[in-house]
């Protein structure tokens, strides 16, 4: 249905992850051709390292990456890290014996990328998320002051001190370094080398009035005056020398060791600056400390501001947040542990006595770097454990960009204004897809066309238009560079020439411009490009209320893989790109003929000897516990292209997205029983297996060498009847294929109790046998209550080295085991269309019971009709129309975003079908109640939805206690099931009984049933018996309460004085002195009762 010819096609969807990772190791370039970016830029950056007397020196020559000691698959399996051996080619100069000596040296292990972006830690996928935080360079602000506004500027560098400057007023400039107390701008000036009245003067010829106002402090004072001002003001308290304070000015601004701008922050000034008279020639970008020339700059500029010639900046524009990619941020990484092994080696080249003698490798202590590296990939917040229920929850969590992290924003402090849609967002950032609740607008999503340029602003092609109004070539434009350009949205064209009246909307602030093509200098390459993956996969998204498609982009990445996938009817043609660059298909990598076809391996010839193989996925556990299996789909025989898809994978049909199915659906009630957003579902759906789906579960158990002895996996386990132990093999654990539930044993373990002192029958015993069976209980693994299934596979490691096998220190050895379960669609299972009309299933209705058309078909989902309306999302209305002509002819069909299928174009798709005149014309059907055959009184929609399991089942939810674990403050049952927890009386259902007035019941609710200790034994006791209950004691909550009135220093204690009343009183101490009689003098005196 699309009418826009797009002209470029889509990128590679994860193409930021691996250029940026490739671009930092340069793996693959020589050394000696490696430009210094990246992981070059930071050996150049700290090397050479001189000792104290710079007299001999450690030098960077070029560094190495061996191969994988282990290929993905085996650092899955033994629980490792996919990384390589990082090795340094270092050369010691001694210039006293005029000596050079190189080495190797080891600086540890740098995890590697995968092909699909992401990195293997510890056996476990995880994926390094791209943040967005403020640009460095200069930015000019207005700030809230009680009587007006006022301009500031701030120069934010890479990594050092911030230089800011304010107008104040009355007119003077101030400026303040690295937060400390303000000064006059003037006052810096000369201290950096504008000596007379004459020299600032001519910086700022039109705006004498500003700059004059700070010079009543300042004019009669000479330069080394200010310099020493200065300095007093960066240090308080230190002597003020003219030397020590050029030399602190000159550190603190000029030095590259303690600032830097980056390359961004100079590129950043060389834009805003470049018509600066005082700026002069823009330096090159390699200057990455501040001049003279830009704190003057910077001045012009403010004054420019105030007096309104030049505008003030956008903190939210995309301009001024930039994107550290992956590469970047290892970057930091590597320069925090550099330096640190920098300061340690330069103190070893200093304190060696025999530096004759030594080698560059025995210098360098590479544990800073290896420490550093762990942390990051282990416990950064911008490394992520990858979210996998399905193929496009993968390459989202690959395609996004959060604002939170180390440097960036915090969720409780960022504003409404950082998490709102900005206008620059266009084609760069998706509007739509972001979490609801507390990160709202601060984890955001790359849109389908957007990219990030090196400098780590986020670009969107846009077409030139020329002269003659034809399309020209594609340009990729920055949030800046679009500012000044007019620029249209993407609008229908034939033959490369605009359409139509000769008007195109032109996104000028997001309003609906209307302006004269031949202004037009862009013009967007595809309606596509305003929104990111998931929100492309929308089918009439241009129908959606914003809210609701927000929850429409989410819950497909929640959409849990079925067993039989199907592909949409109603698709958007994102589908098959989607699938693609997730990784879950596999393409040919060279055309050839297929030999060999099987569930683990497809072989192909390829024209020469070798036969390429392809190894396949089956049955394997993803990140999220769901079932990661591919099959191939071509036949021996079949001859296939270069990047053909051979292979299917999860959630996916011929390679296509595939994350739910199609199903005939009709909106109406039915009995209430799909009141409030609940579903209705026909059975058909579970017997012909349309939304199950398989869920993997994995159980670790390790045996540890104890203080007491070591632990062991056996099926030799005490006191657990024979009958048990029958699907257990000899070593312990249970056998592939056997049927688990509840309670079964996985793997038999025994732990040694703590020897206990001997009686002297067991010392003799001891003295004539010689050491005894000492005692073990058993520590074996339980199948928890909730999971069932099969065992589909188990794996095994010894501590053994020979054989390769690493397992942390104290582990024997180690045991995992994989439970499969089937899962059938049941009641309380959450279901969702691709609309955000999200409900939950409360019945299953035999077919012969559902709603059935006028030929028999009986209705598979009933949804509430009251749903539509309100949620403002009538997407799902078109789809439904739409896919039941696409039903009925026999066709799938795409419907792209902001440019599908128009209601004229469907109801023509109805017209073709044969289906009766009336529901051509209405797409509405007579159904009959399947329960009395009688027509219902009004005509229904109806038609074939596409529809989503989430990954909210009711199998996980599930949960009962009868006893469990309780609270050791409130002696009150945990909260939750992971916990083992129960309900709780709260507040409100206790007015409840109090209403009914079940003032046993209350006492019994209160105390026996809760956080009475000694009375819940007792009443326990007395069931059994069968004896009358004893009286209930006191509440533990009750004694919490007392202890926190006796931390405020109030005695409380129980009279059962008749006489004690509580008299009147004017006088609050004498309501204390009844309340909590006879308190002890010395606490009435610290607590000021007296």
């Amino acid at each position: 249905f699309a009418k826009t010819q797009v002209r470029i096609p889509l990128p590679n969807l994860i193409e930021t992850q691996k250029l940026a990772y490739d671009a930092f190791l340069q793996r693959n370039v020589p050394p000696n051709e490696r430009p210094e970016t990246g992981l070059q830029a930071v050996f150049k950056e700290i090397f050479p390292i001189r000792d104290f007397s710079e007299v001999n020196s450690l030098e960077f020559v070029s560094y190495s990456l061996s191969a994988p000691k282990y290929t993905l698959q085996e650092c899955v399996a033994r629980g490792v890290t996919y990384q390589v051996s990082l090795t340094a080619r270092i050369m010691l100069v001694v210039r006293e014996a005029d000596d050079i000596r190189e080495s190797d040296v080891y600086l540890g292990e740098v995890p590697l990328m995968t092909e699909n972006g992401s990195f293997i830690v510890n056996g476990s996928e995880r994926v390094i998320v791209s943040q967005l935080h403020r640009s460095p360079g200069v930015i000019f602000l207005e700030k809230s002051l009680p009587t007006g506004r006022t301009p500031t500027a701030q120069i934010i560098p890479y990594r050092g001190a911030w230089v800011e400057f304010e107008i104040d007023t009355k007119d003077q400039i101030y400026v303040r370094i690295d937060k400390r107390k303000k000064l006059p701008a003037t006052v810096l000036l000369r201290a950096l080398g504008w000596e007379s009245d004459a020299d600032i003067l001519k910086l700022y010829a039109k705006t004498e009035r500003l700059v004059l106002a700070g010079w009543q402090v300042t004019h009669a004072e000479g330069p080394a005056k200010q310099l020493k001002s200065v300095f007093r003001t960066l240090r308080p308290g230190d002597p003020a020398g003219l030397e020590n304070a050029r030399k602190h000015l000159s550190w603190l601004l000029f030095d590259a060791h303690r600032y830097d701008l980056g390359v961004v922050g100079r590129y950043k000034l060389n834009r805003k600056f470049q018509n600066i008279p005082v700026y002069g020639e823009p330096p090159e970008e390699t200057l990455r400390t501040l001049r003279p020339e830009d704190i003057a700059a910077t001045v012009d500029y403010l004054l420019k501001v105030h007096n309104g010639i030049a505008p003030k900046d956008d903190l939210d524009h995309l301009g001024n947040r930039r994107v550290r990619v992956i590469g970047e941020l290892l970057e930091n990484q590597f320069r925090m542990g550099l330096f640190q092994i920098r300061r340690t080696t330069r103190e070893r080249l200093s304190t060696d006595n025999d530096i004759a003698k030594v080698v560059p490798s025995s210098l360098v202590n590479p544990k800073p770097l290896m420490m550093a590296l762990r942390e990051f990939f282990g416990s950064n917040q911008l490394s992520q454990f990858m979210q996998q229920i399905n193929p496009l929850d993968e390459l989202t969590h690959k395609r996004r960009i959060s604002a939170i992290g180390p440097g960036g924003l915090h969720r409780d402090r960022a504003t409404a204004a950082v998490r709102d849609v900005h206008r620059t967002h266009y084609g760069r950032v998706c509007p739509l897809e972001t979490p609801e609740g507390p990160s709202i607008g601060l984890i955001v999503s790359l849109a389908c066309y957007g990219r990030i340029n090196p400098y780590g602003f986020i670009e969107t092609p846009y077409h030139r238009v020329d002269e003659d109004a034809k399309l020209g070539p594609v340009e990729y434009l920055t949030a800046d560079s679009e500012d000044t350009a007019h620029i249209a949205a993407r609008a229908t064209q034939r033959n490369g020439k605009q359409t139509g009246d000769g008007d195109a909307a032109a996104s000028e602030h997001l309003l609906p411009v209307r302006s004269a093509m031949e202004k037009v200098d862009y013009i967007g390459v595809s309606p596509q490009q305003i929104v990111g993956i998931s929100a492309a996969l929308v089918p009439f998204l241009e129908h959606e209320d914003a809210n609701r498609a927000l929850m429409g982009a989410n819950h497909q990445r929640q959409a849990v893989p079925l067993v039989r996938p199907e592909a949409p009817l109603v698709g958007t043609g994102m589908e098959a790109p989607a699938a693609l660059y997730s990784g879950a298909l596999i393409t040919a990598k060279r055309a050839g003929t297929v030999t060999s076809v099987s569930a683990d391996e497809i072989l192909i010839y390829t024209g020469e000897t070798l036969h390429h193989d392809q190894e396949l996925q089956t049955f394997k556990r993803s990140n999220s516990g769901t079932c990661i299996h591919q099959h191939p789909i071509v036949a021996v025989g079949d001859i296939v292209e270069a990047e053909q898809v051979i292979v299917d994978g999860t959630s996916t049909e011929n390679g296509e997205l595939a994350l739910g199915r199609n199903v005939l659906c009709a909106y109406m009630p039915w009995g209430g029983h799909n009141y409030e957003d609940s579903i209705l579902i026909s059975e058909t759906l579970i017997k012909e297996d349309t939304f199950t789906s398989i869920h993997i579960e994995e159980f670790e158990v390790e045996a540890r060498e104890t203080k007491v002895g070591p632990e062991e996996i056996t099926r030799d386990i005490p006191n657990v009847s024979e009958q048990r132990l029958t699907q257990l093999d000899e070593e312990g654990i249970i056998r592939v294929g056997s049927v688990v539930g509840a309670g079964s044993i996985l793997v038999g373990k025994i732990t040694p109790k703590g020897e206990s002192e001997y009686g002297p029958e067991e010392k003799l015993l001891r003295a004539i046998f010689g050491e005894k069976v000492k005692e073990v209980r058993d520590a074996s693994t339980y199948v928890r209550p909730g999971v069932e299934g099969v065992v589909i596979d188990k794996e095994r490691a010894l501590q053994q080295l020979e054989m390769g096998d690493e397992l942390k220190p104290g582990v024997i050895k180690r045991v995992k085991v994989y439970v499969a379960s089937k899962r059938p669609i049941s009641v309380g299972d959450k279901m969702a269309g691709r609309y955000g009309n999200k409900g939950v299933i409360a019945k299953i209705l035999p077919a012969e019971d559902m709603p059935y058309l006028p030929d028999g078909t009986p209705v598979e989902l009933v949804l509430n009709p009251l749903g539509v309306p309100s949620r403002m999302n009538v997407g799902q209305i078109l789809e439904i129309h739409l896919g039941w002509a696409c039903h009925e002819l026999g066709i799938r069909v795409a419907t792209p975003v902001f440019d599908g299928a128009t209601e004229g174009e469907i109801f023509e798709m109805l017209g073709k079908t044969d289906l009766p005149k009336r529901s051509k014309q209405s797409g509405k059907s007579i159904l009959f109640d399947g329960r009395t055959g009688d027509p219902f009184a009004q005509e229904v929609t109806v038609g074939y939805v596409y529809f989503l399991k989430l990954n909210h089942l009711v199998a996980d939810k599930m949960h009962a206690r009868s006893t469990g674990p309780y609270s050791l403050v409130t002696q009150q049952p945990l909260g939750g099931k992971a916990q083992h927890g129960g309900q709780r009386l709260g507040e409100m259902e206790v007015w409840a009984l109090e209403a009914y007035g079940a003032a046993h019941t209350l006492q019994e609710m209160l105390t026996l049933k809760s956080d009475d200790v000694l009375g819940r034994r007792e009443i326990y006791e007395s069931v059994v018996k069968g004896l009358n209950p004893e009286p209930p004691g006191t509440p533990e909550s009750f004694k919490v309460l007392v202890r926190e009135l006796q931390t405020l220093g109030l005695y409380v204690s129980l009279d059962k004085d008749e006489d004690c009343l509580l008299q009147p009183s004017s006088h609050s101490v004498i309501i204390f002195e009844v309340c909590f009689s006879n308190p002890p003098a010395p606490l009435l005196q610290a607590t000021g009762f007296v």
